[in-house]
């Protein structure tokens, strides 16, 4: 009897981990000028992540810019950023998808957004956010294995609007609130289990969420969203848990080079392991940013984690 009793729960724990997906966000990744150079010296800016990134189902990220040799630089930008093209083969390396709904993806205009896709096509890199009109900017990326169908949405809310994707016109995602809503109840109609919106949202260097990114954080878990995840600010901006459902304000930079301060050097990867219910337990990995916008782990960190019932978000030791 004891040995039937251990078998079943060995069965029942195996059957629960089939059914579950482990999914990583990584914030802003940005691949011209010094992490360029290292692209262009062989190198792989993404190197020093590899086992951190690996230990997941499916990884995601922020792309901060286009991925061309085509267009011309936005003359109303300060910054204006482009990666060469076989960026997009060192991309297909470390993640699964890239969203393209920033405030970057348009800087070169519509030539270099479409080779963007193209290239990451090519490189069998899936991209979301952006699109060659505004339905296909919309359209959700599709995730599945063990069972699990899982919806992830990107948007952008910072300027300029300019990049906006047409009825007949490439471009990103624009974040409108009832837009967004209706995305994810779209989501769940048309079948997905977990609905993820991926937001470009909040003001740079602001280490705290605004008012309006925590009330719309919760509009959007009141409309299906099993979690929210956010970036853009160059800073990481805290957590939150509603409704049992994770809120990753800003995971800040993963890539990215030119800054001085240590908020500016430090993003998060977040890793959550999903089911049928939503997120099930989810923790974050620190990572410090060196001088050529090379990430590299912060090993033996306490980071902001949680497991489903918590009611408020804990610490965990990462190693």
């Amino acid at each position: 009897m004891r040995r039937l009793l251990l078998s079943l729960l060995l069965a029942t724990g195996a059957a629960q981990a089939a059914d579950t997906v482990t999914l990583v966000f990584g914030g802003d990744v940005m691949l011209d000028e010094g992490p360029g150079k290292v692209i262009a010296d062989g190198g792989d800016p993404l190197a020093p992540l590899g086992k951190l990134l690996s230990r997941s189902d499916f990884r995601i990220a922020n792309l901060e810019a286009p991925i061309s040799s085509k267009g011309k630089p936005n003359p109303n930008k300060i910054y204006t950023f482009r990666a060469v093209p076989n960026a997009a083969k060192l991309l297909r390396n470390r993640f699964t998808a890239v969203s393209l709904a920033n405030n970057h993806s348009g800087d070169y205009g519509h030539p270099a957004l479409l080779e963007t896709m193209s290239l990451l096509d090519e490189a069998g890199v899936r991209h979301f956010g952006a699109g060659r009109n505004l339905a296909e900017a919309h359209t959700p990326l599709w995730l599945e294995k063990n069972g699990l169908k899982i919806a992830v949405l990107g948007y952008n809310e910072y300027k300029p609007r300019s990049f906006e994707a047409g009825p007949t016109w490439p471009g990103i995602a624009w974040s409108e609130d009832s837009q967004v809503l209706g995305d994810i109840r779209a989501a769940k109609t048309a079948g997905a289990d977990l609905v993820i919106p991926f937001m470009h949202w909040g003001w740079e260097n602001e280490p705290s969420p605004s008012a309006r990114q925590r009330e719309f954080a919760q509009q959007m878990i009141d409309a299906g969203a099993a979690a929210v995840v956010g970036g853009h600010p160059h800073c990481t901006q805290g957590t939150d848990i509603y409704k049992g459902a994770p809120i990753i304000y800003s995971l800040g930079n993963l890539v990215f080079d030119g800054f001085d301060t240590k908020a500016g050097r430090t993003g998060w990867l977040l890793r959550m392991t999903l089911d049928k219910q939503g997120v099930a337990d989810w923790m974050i990995d620190e990572v410090r940013i060196d001088n050529t916008g090379t990430p590299h782990p912060s090993p033996d960190k306490r980071m902001p984690c949680a497991k489903r019932g918590d009611k408020n978000v804990r610490v965990c030791s990462t190693k």
